[in-house]
């Protein structure tokens, strides 16, 4: 039974949805899709199941993403798809209902921030806290946010990417761009089309993200065989790519990310881009995984940049620590930026 009073924190990604548990840590980490049967306009799979049907569907069947770049696209499915994962995260059988914070990007509207926040609450959310991605990124990586001192996360998700630098528990400077995951997949789709006449969809183009993505140059190229349809003869065709082609897939969206980090370090005070040149960049979420993006950072800053320790799920482990992080840092008064309760 999930004990009286307890809270937790929920990742609420384009790509992946993680729900962390105080006391037990991540207990939930499956992809934001939901697979509905249009006919009858029912549910019939949510998360890694739903995922397995992504571009296998019949017609009536179809797998989709609820979310995009960072915010609510569908608010029904969001919804269902919110309390589908809280059900199996805490059970059903609830003492009281649960104080649950949520992530969001930086520049998200109000009317995107009230919309997160109905929606979990319908899904069974005694009180819900929303706090920004950069801010909850910060706390999962092991940052004391509350010192006078700056801070800089380049936070990488599925839909959003986003730039902060924090001091004082709150934001100074930051900006929030809807380039990355998907738009890192989306970019090797585009590229195979055009350089090789061949579809692939969004589960090979992932899988080539993952296994030879390049933001760097690698001192020994790796491939990979993958299987598309080929645009000319509309048949089944295996080619060879290499890493070497995945940097130039890349190289657009990655450059947009570099570009962001620039502007908020031109914008940083001098004082905490003193702390940031010392301290470094730390990056966070699965887009920092793709291979060199820290070295290309350092090799365009001159900063030294860290990824994270499990920089996957330092959103949702910091989303989770922020109610904590509020009651034990009272003496700051409401962290600028950081979050609001919706009952405030």
């Amino acid at each position: 039974m999930f004990r009286l009073g307890a809270s937790i924190g929920i990742d609420l990604g384009t790509a992946t949805v993680l729900v962390f548990v105080k006391g037990q840590g991540i207990v939930l980490k499956e992809p934001s899709v939901v697979a509905i049967d249009k006919s009858s306009n029912t549910i019939l799979a949510v998360g890694e199941d739903a995922r397995r049907m992504l571009g296998r569907t019949p017609g009536n069947i179809v797998a989709i993403r609820p979310l995009r770049e960072g915010v609510i696209s569908d608010y029904e499915i969001t919804e269902k798809m919110l309390k589908y994962f809280i059900h199996k995260s805490v059970g059903g059988n609830l003492l009281i209902k649960p104080r649950i914070s949520v992530c969001v990007p930086s520049n998200v509207t109000e009317v995107e921030r009230r919309a997160v926040e109905d929606a979990t609450k319908q899904a069974g959310a005694r009180q819900v806290y929303i706090i920004e991605e950069p801010i909850a990124a910060a706390i999962g990586a092991g940052i004391d946010i509350a010192r006078p001192c700056g801070s800089m996360i380049v936070d990488i998700g599925g839909g959003t990417t986003d730039v902060a630098v924090i001091s004082l528990g709150g934001t100074v400077v930051s900006t929030s761009l809807k380039v990355a995951g998907d738009n890192f997949d989306d970019a090797i789709v585009r590229y195979m089309r055009r350089k090789h006449n061949v579809l692939i969809g969004e589960r090979t183009a992932e899988d080539l993200k993952i296994n030879i993505g390049t933001a760097f140059g690698r001192t020994m190229p790796v491939t990979m065989d993958v299987r598309g349809r080929n645009l000319i003869t509309g048949l089944p065709k295996t080619i060879t790519v290499t890493s070497d082609e995945m940097q130039e897939a890349l190289s657009e969206s990655v450059a947009s990310i570099i570009e962001a980090v620039h502007m908020v370090l031109e914008k940083t005070p001098p004082e905490l881009a003193s702390d940031i040149a010392d301290r470094g960049i730390v990056l966070t979420g699965g887009g920092s995984l793709l291979y060199g993006l820290d070295k290309l950072i350092k090799h365009k800053t001159g900063i030294n940049a860290i990824i994270a320790e499990d920089a996957v799920s330092c959103v949702a482990i910091g989303t989770g620590r922020y109610i904590e992080f509020l009651s034990s840092n009272r003496e700051l008064g409401k962290p600028r930026e950081a979050g609001r309760s919706a009952l405030d």
